[in-house]
């Protein structure tokens, strides 16, 4: 990848959490898009700091790191930092930066507290315990902040508080003095973003990046969304950019609360492969999912339009990779339909790329999609991909060609295209090749590209919450 021209500016992205093996695709992408920037040239290859606000220990972080590393997820575990590693003081208490932004006060006698400890155990951070609520983030109770001898010393107020203290000292470090040095912080998280637009710094653009969908079922453009979603879209114009991963989950957004250039189009980049396994070279009636066993992905379906599948190409079987919570339900729905041994749940994989150059098919039934990752991976890789006409991404990712797609929901329909496609070599290998093609629109050169530009334009103007 060449390197694309990023603002001379210094660079943030931020997460709730990164933790291996935990929220699925958004970790990967959140650090993929890390490891891009830096082969951009970002910090002369280092790459942006990450910065999370989880409240696990010191030797939590430093297990993840080593993890990620080891796995050539990250290009420099060292620029990893969190919120409340940097919290205690040497000397005991909470570190100097958080007691300077601490008020007078007291921790609220009505609620429970979480006591954050150094290493030596003493405390130096008292969280409140929102229990039941899931808008406890957004809560401006009290955060207690300790001194060396276990008292409080004063409070922030709520998590928003404590997160945009630790913030401004970390961009007061990254500015090394020169106080007009722009900052660009890229926001991962939904639920950090939303605590950060009081941030009034006037030289930091904060750049929200989108992962999932906006929508609850039915998943309708004007349909209903949840409170946490109905609140972020009030404060969207407040951010300095807004990335979304598709034009048409774009384009449904300005459709309904108005055009503004605070929303632009970045996808998550998925890189090219050396080279593409030909359609004849792959394991004939291999169809292949990568997804959780969750309920938005409804893999219950894949397996009852597997039936009809069967009928007409006897010899088809599909792996299904991943793990999650409907497990044993779908292993007795194969048991079930009697696909025993044209159906195998394959648990996790830590070789998808291998997974897609062997498969004739790659299948995704997802109720929703943000922009759909192991769809895109399964083009870069010549896999032909079938997959129900959901919002986001299907229709997005093969508007150039690479697959088909089925109304959603329908199963017949489903198992029509597959039987289609695992009987035709010619409609294979076409597929194939237009999905190679159309896949170069998500890799991370262009997709750089556009990240730039967004920051480009959002330096030019004024913060909005300035």
């Amino acid at each position: 990848m060449s390197a694309v021209a990023f603002p001379d500016a210094e660079y943030l992205v931020l997460s709730s959490r990164l933790i291996p093996d935990m929220d699925g695709g958004y970790t990967l992408a959140t650090l993929a898009r890390a490891r891009q920037m830096a082969a951009s040239g970002i910090y002369d290859g280092a790459g942006p700091w990450l910065l999370t606000v989880d409240p696990g220990t010191p030797e939590d972080h430093a297990r993840h790191r080593a993890t990620f590393d080891g796995r050539d997820l990250v290009t420099d575990p060292a620029r990893m930092r969190n919120l409340f590693d940097e919290a205690a003081a040497p000397g005991g208490g909470a570190a100097d930066w958080l007691r300077r932004a601490a008020r007078p006060g007291e921790p609220d006698p009505a609620l429970e507290y979480r006591v954050i400890p150094d290493a030596a155990g003493r405390p130096c951070v008292g969280l409140p315990v929102i229990a039941g609520d899931p808008d406890w983030h957004v809560s401006t109770a009290p955060v207690a902040v300790y001194d060396e001898d276990g008292a409080v010393a004063g409070v922030v107020d709520g998590f928003g508080g404590l997160y945009r203290a630790w913030l401004s000292h970390v961009v007061d470090e990254v500015r090394a003095g020169d106080a007009e040095r722009p900052v660009v912080v890229l926001c991962e998280s939904r639920q950090l973003g939303e605590l950060l637009v009081g941030w009034q710094d006037s030289g930091i653009r904060l750049v929200h990046a989108i992962h999932t969908i906006h929508l609850e079922p039915p998943y309708e453009p004007d349909g209903p969304m949840n409170s946490l979603w109905s609140r972020w879209f009030t404060l969207a114009e407040r951010f300095d950019a807004v990335l979304w991963p598709t034009r048409s989950q774009r384009s449904d957004v300005v459709a309904r609360f108005g055009e503004d250039d605070v929303h632009v189009v970045v996808p998550h980049a998925v890189p090219p492969v050396d080279s593409v396994t030909a359609a004849h070279d792959r394991v004939h009636g291999r169809v292949v999912m990568l997804n959780r066993l969750a309920p938005g992905k409804r893999v219950d379906l894949a397996i009852s339009a597997f039936v009809d599948v069967i009928a007409a190409v006897p010899d088809a079987r599909l792996d299904i990779y991943g793990d999650g919570p409907l497990r044993a339900e779908l292993q007795e729905l194969i048991d079930e339909v009697g696909l025993g041994t044209h159906v195998t749940l394959r648990g996790l994989t830590g070789d998808p790329g291998r997974v897609l150059d062997e498969a004739s098919v790659f299948l995704s039934t997802s109720a929703f999609e943000g922009q759909g990752l192991s769809l895109a991976e399964a083009m870069v890789h010549g896999c032909p991909v079938v997959a129900f006409d959901i919002r986001y991404g299907p229709r997005d990712l093969l508007s150039a060609g690479g697959g088909v797609l089925v109304p959603d929901g329908e199963t017949g329909a489903l198992a029509d295209a597959l039987i289609d496609v695992l009987q035709s070599p010619e409609r294979r290998a076409q597929l194939s090749h237009e999905g190679v093609a159309a896949a170069r629109a998500v890799d991370p050169e262009h997709v750089m590209a556009a990240l730039a530009s967004a920051v480009r334009d959002a330096l030019a103007r004024p913060s909005r919450r300035a």
